[in-house]
């Protein structure tokens, strides 16, 4: 195990970093297929169990209706995986690695927290998965296929050590295994095909947009976005403007690709279940019962072992990249690099206790309870991937010449609105039903407070990087760069006629005076003196408390105007009344003072609770020059 990575030297999957050689002076298809695979491993996230579960309610429920939805999250996720592969290849960094750079070290911190979360919701349905595949196969207690999830994780590994083109083309075996699962299945079914057609068109039965949430919301996995982004940097491109730009989109066409085989396999599960369920009116919300009833209504036994085989397949093949996720994550956060063999193990451990929890206490049919949680997890954690991608391939100090155009990040912000939006009510409901039905306090206080938390770090990860690019803007056309630029230095010479000073009657007006009159001879100008009379009458009653302190206040005021008049500065006094900086804004505005000198007491922090804090609020809301003297 190693804690030690060089800032700025760390390689995204070091281990198979540009590994994949690309052949040159070859044909074009030759070089194209040599980046073929990196959108494959990250497709079969979005055929995993989750999708099973929400595809299989959808079709059994609504029949056709909703596969327009299914088109549209594939459309999305063309969108944001093209976009993650992008940043990869135009920046040799990957989504993780990128919000270290780019985000304070507590809010990176924050956010590899919440992918960790996420990797084990995704590895917790991986493991449900393989779980009741093999259940549904061999007849094994679920149970027991939980176990035999948390040993098939040594296997894999040992794949993943033969290469990234032999790991590559085991995932796309898997994958080709499940497509060709439901494609039989699909012609056993006979589906109607007008009514496919029909369900292309957007529309919401009654009661449906809940589900079409859900199938959004389990089809665009978190975990996917830093996967690819590492992934395309296996391919040993040129480095050059040109290499990268032939990368990009031999990348876009192997994830146009390998994306809509993850929506055939998606609209096929849909399909299904409204050519066999929902047609014969029966609702289906579980993996086993789909598998129950699904030979019977085909007529063939063959049915239910293809439809076990392609959900065993979808739990392995989602396994390996998740191991793949989880290596990326913790090392572009963390700068820590752990031995996959032990990354996957703690990753399989953390997955495996809350399987077994509820198989122990709920039973087998608490397992489809137990995935809707995992995609809720999910759906948590999308926007805190999503927004940080589409903030860094927008900015060209990060992407350079490979920035999106303007209409592509307009495009982008309106799937990530839609996306956010429908996981956050997705959350909002789950979170809501909790609340309600929790009877501890303490737990209920707790996932308020959660929310909100969550909730102020994604206004602050969504915000920050538009401030921080005015910032930039403004920068860019500051003197600084004038002057580098060769312009001559031009400034506006200032001449102050009215100076406001504030007096407190303290130790640190002599300063404060000999200050503002050494400004005022300079400039010939006339001096504002400024006193507040402090109390909880002045602030209700203003003049009206003008008592024995006020007066004589007054004439402490009017004896040092006095005593700079005869030294030749033309001196002025007024006072104000109740809570200081309200008043000394208000008594600069009203004299339309130019600049303003007050004393500074120097503290900080709590000190501020005793000994009152007044230049911030009134630096804050006055926009003349300020000088402070301690």
């Amino acid at each position: 195990m190693k804690s030690t990575i060089p800032e700025h030297e760390q390689k995204s999957l070091s281990n198979i970093h540009q590994t994949v050689v690309i052949p040159q002076n070859v044909s074009r298809i030759k070089r194209m297929f040599a980046f073929f695979g990196p959108a494959y491993l990250v497709s079969v996230g979005y055929m995993d169990p989750g999708n099973w579960a929400t595809d299989l309610e959808g079709g059994a429920r609504f029949g056709y209706a909703l596969v327009w939805v299914l088109l549209m999250s594939n459309l999305m996720a063309v969108l944001l995986q093209t976009l993650s592969a992008r940043l990869g290849i135009a920046t040799g960094r990957d989504l993780a690695q990128a919000c270290r750079d780019n985000y304070p070290a507590p809010i990176a911190y924050c956010l590899w927290f919440l992918a960790e979360i996420a990797i084990a919701a995704c590895d917790l349905a991986e493991v449900l998965g393989t779980a009741i595949g093999i259940n549904l196969l061999f007849h094994l207690p679920v149970l027991w296929g939980v176990v035999i999830a948390g040993f098939d994780t040594f296997l894999l590994l040992l794949i993943q050590n033969l290469g990234v083109r032999k790991f590559e083309a085991f995932i796309i075996t898997l994958v080709v295994t499940i497509g060709g699962c439901f494609f039989i299945e699909l012609l056993l079914s006979k589906p109607d095909i007008a009514l496919i057609g029909k369900g292309l068109a957007p529309s919401l039965p009654e009661g449906a947009l809940f589900v079409a949430i859900g199938i959004i919301g389990a089809t665009v996995m978190p975990h996917n976005l830093y996967l690819h982004s590492s992934l395309v940097q296996t391919r040993a491109f040129s480095p050059t403007s040109e290499g990268k730009k032939s990368a990009v989109k031999f990348n876009f066409i192997d994830s146009v690709i390998a994306l809509n085989a993850a929506f055939f396999v998606n609209a096929a599960i849909l399909v299904l279940a409204a050519s066999t369920f929902y047609k014969n009116g029966i609702v289906v919300t579980e993996l086993q019962q789909a598998h129950q009833l699904i030979s019977p209504l085909l007529g063939t036994t063959i049915a239910g072992t293809l439809f076990a085989i392609a959900l065993l397949a979808a739990g392995q093949s989602s396994t390996l990249t998740g191991t793949l996720a989880g290596q990326i994550i913790m090392e572009g956060f963390l700068h820590f690099k752990m031995r996959p063999f032990m990354r996957r193990l703690l990753t399989r451990m953390v997955a495996l206790v809350p399987a077994v929890w509820v198989l122990l206490t709920m039973g087998e049919t608490g397992t489809y309870q137990l995935l809707i949680v995992s995609q809720v997890v999910l759906s948590l954690q999308l926007p805190f991937a999503i927004i940080p991608l589409i903030h860094f391939t927008a900015d060209k100090r990060i992407m350079g010449e490979f920035a999106n155009k303007r209409w592509v990040v307009a495009l982008s912000w309106i799937v990530a609105s839609i996306i956010v939006a429908l996981n956050v009510k997705l959350v909002i409901d789950k979170v809501g039903e909790a609340l309600a039905t929790s009877p501890s306090l303490l737990l209920r206080v707790g996932i308020s407070l959660g929310a909100a938390l969550l909730f102020i770090l994604l206004a602050y990860i969504t915000i920050k990087p538009f401030v921080d690019r005015t910032i930039r803007g403004q920068k860019r056309k500051s003197i600084y760069t004038m002057l580098e630029e060769g312009a001559p230095l031009q400034l506006d010479e200032r001449n102050y006629a009215r100076i406001g000073v504030t007096i407190a009657f303290s130790n640190s007006d002599r300063k404060v005076l000999s200050e503002a009159t050494s400004i005022a001879r300079q400039h010939g100008a006339v001096l504002y003196l400024f006193h507040v009379v402090e109390g909880a009458g002045g602030v209700v009653h203003g003049w009206a408390t003008y008592d024995a302190e006020a007066r004589e206040d007054e004439l402490h005021l009017r004896r040092v105007a006095d005593a700079l008049c005869a030294q030749g500065v033309e001196t002025r006094c007024f006072l104000g009344f109740g809570d200081v900086p309200k008043a000394i804004i208000s008594l600069a505005k009203e004299h339309d003072v130019e600049l303003l000198v007050m004393g500074g007491h120097g503290h900080r922090g709590l000190l501020d609770v005793f000994f009152g804090a007044t230049i911030s609020p009134v630096r804050h809301e006055l926009t003349i020059p300020m000088v402070i003297v301690r």
